[in-house]
Order: C-alpha cells, then structure tokens, then sequence
C-alpha cells in the first residue's frame, strides 16, 4: 500500500505548555524582577502582623490573665498580713525529705554491697537519679522505694516494723 495516494494524518497537534504561576510563584522576587523589566504594573501590599503569632500577639488570653490576676491577689493578701500589726505565720506546705539516718544507712548498706548507684537502681528498677536523690536527702520518702532498697541491700532502713 505504500505509494498508493497521498498520506494523511489522523491526528491533530497537541501545544504543551507549562503550567500558570502559582500566587506563591507570582510572589517570587524573580517574577517581581521579570515583571518590572517586562514594563507591568506591581503592587506592593504592607500587611501589619504578618508572620505574627495571633495568639501572643493578641494581649493575655484568659488563662493567663486569671492567672495574673491570682497572683495579684494573692501577692496584696501578703502584703496585708505582712504589714498588720498580728502577724500570722504563712503556712507553706514544704514535702518532708529523706531523713540524715535513712540517707547514711542507705549509703553505708550500699558500700557494704559493693555496689555503685546505678548498680542499685537496676536491681530495684528505677532509675540512677532517684538512688542519687535518696543519698543527697533531696527525695521525698517513698514506701515503696524503701521497702526496695531494703530487700536488695538486705539491711533495715527503717525504725523498727
């Protein structure tokens, strides 16, 4: 069939282009550029908070400020009975810590084991800080914790059951 009459083309052509700019592409300090030097009109908008937090930037939301307004409360509280002539003792409420005896026991019945801290937490299964904090006095005394150290260093710790 080959050099029978003329050939035809069933197709019809297809243009490709690229896609439009994107705002954000438009936006682009090269389509700005582009642009200026092709003679276009350019508008330039000043926003007022833009990349602002809303919410920071918004005063104290009302969390905060019922909590600013506790604390003021509280803080013209004290000064009154500060300034009265009857003084009344603040009770703050401060956690009772591990007694010196308890501290120099656990540390001693440690010793006598041959074990490090970290040793000691792993066979009780807590962590290093909280054998570090029994020793330095700064936990607040635990039961449980006591109990603990008391089975693994086979050594009573407390007063008398």
């Amino acid at each position: 069939m080959a050099g029978i009459g003329p050939i035809s083309q069933d197709w019809e052509p297809v243009v490709i282009r690229k896609k439009a700019p994107t705002a954000a592409a438009r936006k682009d300090e090269k389509a700005v550029n582009a642009a200026r030097r092709a003679g276009a009109e350019i508008e330039t908008i000043k926003k007022s908070n833009a990349g602002a937090n809303k919410a920071a930037s918004s005063g104290t939301s009302l969390n905060t400020r019922k909590l600013d307004e506790e604390t003021e409360n509280l803080s013209r509280e004290y000064m009154f009975n500060f300034t009265c002539y009857e003084v009344h003792t603040l009770q703050v409420s401060h956690h009772d810590r591990v007694p010196t005896e308890l501290k120099k026991a656990i540390m001693q019945a440690r010793m006598d084991k041959k074990l490090t801290q970290a040793q000691l937490a792993q066979i009780i299964n807590e962590k290093p800080q909280v054998i570090q904090e029994y020793e330095c006095g700064k936990a607040i005394p635990n039961q449980q914790i006591i109990s603990k150290l008391e089975r693994a260093l086979g050594a009573k710790l407390r007063g008398k059951k």
